[in-house]
């Protein structure tokens, strides 16, 4: 049975990278992201001079997007206010509460999420 996901933006630039310590995450892996992770990684690109890549990586991962409704929104701006100190970005907070109601673990290798419940953190 293959293992469920959800990439954080991170793990996306990380695997692209080649990070060998995300080689595992590349295959054999039912992901899941939201439309916002696209965008944080569509943003990479443009910065690393990839643009010309954007159109195929939509097209390739926008079936994987999963959406999120009011509740997904009121957990992360409540995680958001309690992290406060350690400013995560609304889209780490929106993805996290996602994997939550997927039933998957969060991939990133974030530091601020680290010791969070629910998170698969990989450097």
């Amino acid at each position: 049975m293959n293992k469920k996901y959800f990439f954080d933006t991170y793990a996306l630039i990380e695997i692209y990278k080649g990070n060998p310590n995300y080689e595992k995450y590349r295959d054999g892996i039912n992901l899941i992201l939201n439309k916002l992770n696209l965008m944080e990684y569509a943003y990479f690109l443009i910065r690393v001079g990839r643009k010309n890549e954007i159109e195929n990586f939509f097209l390739n991962l926008s079936r994987f997007c999963v959406d999120y409704d009011d509740e997904i929104i009121k957990s992360a701006v409540k995680m958001k206010f309690k992290y406060k100190k350690d400013k995560l970005s609304f889209v780490d907070c929106i993805g996290y509460f996602l994997a939550k109601k997927h039933g998957c673990k969060f991939l990133t290798g974030d530091e601020k999420f680290k010791d969070l419940k629910n998170v698969e953190f990989v450097k």
